[in-house]
């Protein structure tokens, strides 16, 4: 994997060499992936001597704070103008898990501002080339914390510091939620990087237990309502669940709760594609994932005003969540039929 990238690797490490100030950011609504690949890099940058700051466009689920122990990651939506301090005031920005800066939401703008060095790392397909000076993407691979593994041993390898201890975990972490735990996105590549950290000190059940086991009984409790009461099934192949705003303070919701909840109508043997349609304060947000032959970036692209991968994507609808399941329901036959799933 590394090797398609040995002569940017260099570039790389003359632009950290040359660099005093670093801001990392993620996409909007950040994952383990993003959170995770975020804080690899930053202690990564702080164990050769560099102030590395992390900026992301909101808050970050709950259950990955321990990846966040002092509370240093800023959180534009809350601090604009701090955000923009160390946007602007940085010698490079590297963008983590997002293949542009328009999935920064309102960061976009102070970012193609910046006149600092902008480096991506990603495994999102179509990366925004024209955005950056310095490019690694690949999507044969789980997750972008796996990339940023991979070129950060390769920068080992030059002569560079070590992996400190928490970009090993916090490496680790993405990787996990990112293939949901080695259910999918799992490569020859990914698992070589799974048995390298937990050679060299990941304690894989101690983080296991941070990620699966500290939530609320509410939590539960709404998982539960939403596979029973909730889930609808379209043509006996595509579901659907809402997560409304009433449901949310009904079971004292958090973001990351339902993490993963969109996955399980998959279990159903029939079942082709899942969404989960969550409301937020100005658009319901778009989960949507598929079994391995059916592609869910196409449909997410042309009805659901996103994208990501084949099998994992999202997307933003400018709607009442009310008029969700019509709308659904008809985007999911018109694509089914151009998909031939029908």
């Amino acid at each position: 994997m590394v090797e398609n990238f040995s002569k940017k690797i260099g570039e790389l490490a003359r632009i950290i060499g040359g660099g005093k100030v670093f801001c990392i950011v993620a996409h909007t609504s950040p994952d383990g992936d993003a959170v995770g690949s975020c804080v690899g890099m930053r202690e990564y940058l702080k164990a050769m001597g560099k102030d590395a700051r992390i900026v992301l466009p909101d808050r970050f689920p709950d259950f990955l704070g321990y990846l966040d122990p002092g509370g240093e990651i800023l959180l534009y939506d809350a601090d604009r103008e701090a955000g923009d301090a160390a946007v602007l005031s940085s010698d490079v920005v590297i963008c983590m898990d997002c293949n542009s800066f328009s999935r920064t939401d309102h960061m976009e703008g102070v970012l193609k501002k910046a006149a600092a060095r902008k480096i991506l790392i990603d495994h999102h397909i179509a990366p925004d080339t024209a955005s950056f000076n310095l490019i690694f993407s690949g999507n044969h691979v789980s997750s972008t914390c796996e990339l940023a593994y991979y070129i950060l041993k390769a920068l080992c390898a030059d002569g560079f510091p070590g992996l400190p201890a928490m970009t090993a975990e916090a490496l680790f972490t993405g990787m996990t939620t990112d293939t949901n735990n080695f259910a999918n996105s799992t490569y020859p590549s990914t698992l070589a990087m799974a048995s390298e950290l937990l050679a060299a000190g990941v304690d894989r059940s101690a983080l296991l237990n941070r990620l699966y086991n500290q939530f609320s009984e509410g939590r539960l409790r709404l998982i539960g309502e939403l596979l029973h009461d909730g889930m609808k099934i379209v043509d006996g192949k595509f579901s659907y669940m809402l997560l409304p705003k009433g449901l949310q303070r009904m079971y004292g919701y958090s973001k990351g709760d339902v993490e993963g909840v969109v996955n399980r109508p998959l279990e159903i043997r029939d079942v082709l594609v899942s969404a989960l349609f969550t409301e937020d304060d100005d658009f319901v947000r778009v989960s949507l994932r598929s079994k391995p032959w059916v592609d869910v970036n196409l449909l997410a692209r042309e009805y659901f005003n996103g994208g990501g991968h084949m099998n994992a994507s999202g997307g933003r609808l400018k709607m009442d969540i009310a008029d969700v399941p019509e709308y659904f329901e008809n985007a999911i036959r018109r694509y089914a039929m151009q998909a031939h799933l029908l």
